[in-house]
């Protein structure tokens, strides 16, 4: 399968939608308009460094997604690369659409200096883990949430 991954530009928001959709239910979150107009909102900011990759087939139609976006690293005194959100259409699985919207996110990466990217994701996505163990060095980190009251 012939795949191309870019940037989301406008004629991409309906697509880009249904598969943001998508993910935010295998996660469980509740999704509405004004989320969705916030996330792509900046994407399209190109003063912002919230990034979005949409990954299509030969016919255009959407097959996958990933935000990410810059943040500091103290420790480091630089910018880093974070990866906030991955979603592969159920029926583009296994076809290769995540290794071709993990070489575009490398190469984003490289444009914009970042020496690492690094992400979380849920103890139990054992089928993105399995990707993910063959794509990254899984780190020791354990991740902590602290809500705000």
């Amino acid at each position: 399968m012939s795949v191309s991954v870019t940037g989301p530009v406008a004629e991409d928001r309906v697509q880009w939608e249904l598969l943001y959709h998508g993910y935010a239910e295998f996660y469980q979150v509740p999704m509405n308009d004004q989320i969705l107009d916030t996330v792509w909102g900046w994407i399209q900011d190109s003063s912002n460094p919230f990034f979005g990759l949409i990954a299509k087939d030969g016919d255009g139609r959407a097959l996958g997604l990933m935000h990410c976006r810059q943040m500091p690293s103290p420790l480091r005194g630089a910018m880093v690369g974070f990866l906030d959100d991955l979603f592969v259409s159920p029926e583009a699985r296994g076809q290769g659409v995540v290794e071709d919207l993990y070489r575009a996110l490398n190469a984003l990466g490289k444009k914009q200096g970042w020496p690492f990217i690094r992400w979380i994701t849920a103890e139990n996505n054992y089928r993105g883990r399995a990707i993910y163990d063959r794509l990254a060095d899984r780190t020791h980190w354990v991740t902590y949430q602290m809500q705000i009251k």
